[in-house]
C-alpha cells in the first residue's frame, strides 16, 4: 500500500493541473511545515532563526521544468535576488538552483547564461552555489554543465544521488578532482533500468558514495534523515579523521526536527535545505511520498 501510494504522488508531482489547484489554497494545504514560506522575506527570517539554533542554510527559490524563456530569466532575477537577500542580512546561508527551473529544457545556451549570472554575482558576495539533480534524463546534461561551470568558478557544487546505479563512477570521477557535493539518496520516480528499486540497495550505495567522497580532497554534504547512515558517517570521520570544515550533515527544512537539534548539540556542522516561494507543488508531493504517513498530517491540516 504503501509504495503504491509513494508511486501515485510522485506520478502528481509532475501534473501541471494538480499544481494550478494547488496554489488556489495556497501554503494552507500542510505545505508550511516544509516551505519556509512564498517570499524571499519569509525565507531570510527562516534561515536567522535556523542559525539563532546553530544551524546553517542552502536557500531554494522553489520551480523546475519551466516552459520558455522568460520564465527562466525570472528564475535567474529570483535567485539572484535571494543572493543579494543573503548577503545584505549577514545569515549563514548558501543557494540551491534547478538547472530545468533555469532554462536546461529550452535552450543549453540559456541555462549557462542565467548560470554564469547567478555564479557570477554569488562570487562577488561570497556565497556558494549547489547544482541540484533533477530526475535521470537529466542527469548528464546536468553533469556536463557543472563540467564547465566548474572550469569557470570555484563556487559551485552539485548532487549525486545513490540510487541511480551510475552514480558510484560519478562520485569517483568528481572526487578525484575535489569537488563539492551533496549525497541524497534521490527523490524522484525512476525505471528499474537505471536506478535500484530496493531501499536497502540504495543505502548501501549511499554509504559507498559517501566514503568515496570523505576520503577525497572536496567537500562533502552527508544529505541524509536516515540515522543508521548518520551513525555510520560520524563514525568513519571519526576513524579517517576528517576535518570539520571538509563535511556538514544536511537536512531538510521542517523534517527530523529533534534530530537536526541533537547534531548541533553534539557539535557537528548543519545545514537545513530552506526552499521558498509559490510553486511549491513539486516539491511538496515529493516530500509527501518519502514518507506517505504525512498525507494524513496533511488532509487533518486541509480539514481545519
Amino acid at each position: 500500500m504503501e509504495q503504491w501510494m509513494r508511486s501515485v504522488l510522485l506520478s502528481l508531482a509532475k501534473n501541471r493541473a494538480a499544481n494550478r489547484w494547488a496554489k488556489r489554497y495556497g501554503l494552507r494545504l500542510g505545505a508550511r511545515r516544509f516551505v519556509a514560506g512564498e517570499t524571499i522575506d519569509e525565507a531570510i527570517r527562516a534561515v536567522a532563526q535556523l542559525n539563532r539554533q546553530g544551524m546553517a542554510a542552502t536557500l531554494d527559490h522553489l520551480g523546475e521544468f519551466v516552459g520558455d524563456e522568460r520564465e527562466a530569466r525570472q528564475a535567474a532575477d529570483a535567485c539572484v535576488t535571494a543572493l543579494t537577500a543573503i548577503h545584505q542580512a549577514q545569515v549563514d546561508s548558501t543557494l540551491s538552483v534547478k538547472l530545468t527551473q533555469l532554462g536546461l529544457d529550452i535552450d543549453r545556451e540559456l541555462c549557462l547564461e542565467n548560470m554564469r549570472r547567478i555564479l557570477g554575482h554569488a562570487r562577488d558576495l561570497g556565497i556558494r552555489v549547489t547544482i541540484d539533480m533533477e530526475d535521470h534524463p537529466r542527469c548528464q546534461a546536468t553533469l556536463d554543465l557543472f563540467d564547465i561551470l566548474r572550469a569557470e568558478y570555484d563556487n559551485v557544487g552539485t548532487v549525486i544521488q545513490a540510487y541511480l546505479y551510475r552514480s558510484l563512477d560519478d562520485v569517483l570521477r568528481l572526487a578525484a578532482d575535489g569537488v563539492h557535493l551533496r549525497i541524497v539518496k534521490g527523490a524522484y520516480k525512476e525505471p528499474p533500468e537505471v536506478a535500484y528499486p530496493e531501499k536497502a540497495d540504495v543505502d548501501a550505495n549511499y554509504i559507498k558514495l559517501m566514503e568515496a567522497q570523505l576520503l577525497s580532497p572536496g567537500f562533502t554534504a552527508v544529505a541524509t534523515h536516515d540515522e543508521r547512515i548518520i551513525e555510520h558517517a560520524k563514525r568513519f570521520i571519526a576513524e579517517h579523521g576528517v576535518a570539520r570544515d571538509r563535511y556538514e550533515f544536511q537536512m531538510l527544512y521542517g523534517i527530523r526536527t529533534q534530530l537536526q537539534q541533537q547534531l548541533v548539540r553534539e557539535g557537528y556542522p548543519l545545514r537545513l535545505y530552506v526552499p521558498y516561494g509559490n510553486d511549491w507543488y513539486g516539491y511538496f508531493m515529493r516530500r509527501l511520498a518519502e514518507r506517505p504517513a504525512n498525507v494524513w498530517f496533511v488532509l487533518r491540516g486541509a480539514l481545519r
